[in-house]
C-alpha cells in the first residue's frame, strides 16, 4: 500500500480542517457594527465615575416615541439624574447600602450598591425638547417623542 505524498496529500488534509463553530456568530456581530445598529456614545470618560453596577434597561419604540425603562429598586428619586447631551441619553445615580444594617451578621450580599451609569445614543428623529421622565416603584421610565415628520403616515393611493 503506497502512502500519498506531495500536493495531493496536502489538499486532502486541507479539506479535513475542522469548521470554525464561532464563524457565523463572529460574522453576525461584525455585521451589527458595520450596519450601525450598535453605536457607542461619545463620552468624556475622565469626568465619569466608575460604575459599581449597571441597572437592567429596556428600550423600545412605539409609533409616537422611544421609551427607556430602567430597573432601579431601592434607589431614591433624588439620587437619579437623567441628562441628554449631543443626542446621548445618560441615566446615572447611586444606590446606597442601608447604614442601619451594617452591624448585622450578613451571610451573603449579592445586590450591588454604589454609583451606576447607562448611556444610550438616540436617533436624530426625536424631539429632545419634549422628554418626559417618571419614577414609580423603582422603575424609571424616560419617554422621548418622535418629531411629527418621523411619525408614520398613511399615504392615499389615487386612481386615474
Amino acid at each position: 500500500m503506497a502512502v500519498g505524498t506531495g500536493l495531493a496529500t496536502a489538499k486532502a488534509f486541507r479539506n479535513l480542517t475542522p469548521a470554525d463553530p464561532f464563524r457565523l456568530l463572529r460574522e453576525r456581530v461584525n455585521r451589527l457594527f458595520e450596519d450601525g445598529l450598535i453605536t457607542f456614545a461619545p463620552q468624556d470618560y475622565e469626568s465619569l465615575p466608575l460604575s459599581s453596577w449597571s441597572p437592567a434597561c429596556d428600550v423600545y419604540e412605539t409609533e409616537k416615541e422611544i421609551v427607556v425603562k430602567a430597573d432601579l429598586p431601592e434607589v431614591k428619586k433624588e439620587n437619579i439624574q437623567v441628562t441628554i447631551d449631543q443626542n446621548v441619553l445618560t441615566i446615572r445615580g447611586e444606590r446606597k447600602f442601608e447604614e442601619e444594617n451594617k452591624g448585622k451578621n450578613y451571610h451573603r450580599v449579592e445586590r450591588n450598591y454604589g454609583e451606576f451609569m447607562r448611556s444610550f445614543t438616540l436617533p436624530a428623529f426625536l424631539d429632545l425638547t419634549q422628554i418626559n421622565a417618571e419614577f414609580t416603584e423603582g422603575m424609571l421610565r424616560v419617554a422621548i417623542p418622535k418629531r411629527e415628520a418621523a411619525k408614520p403616515k398613511q399615504v392615499e393611493i389615487k386612481t386615474n
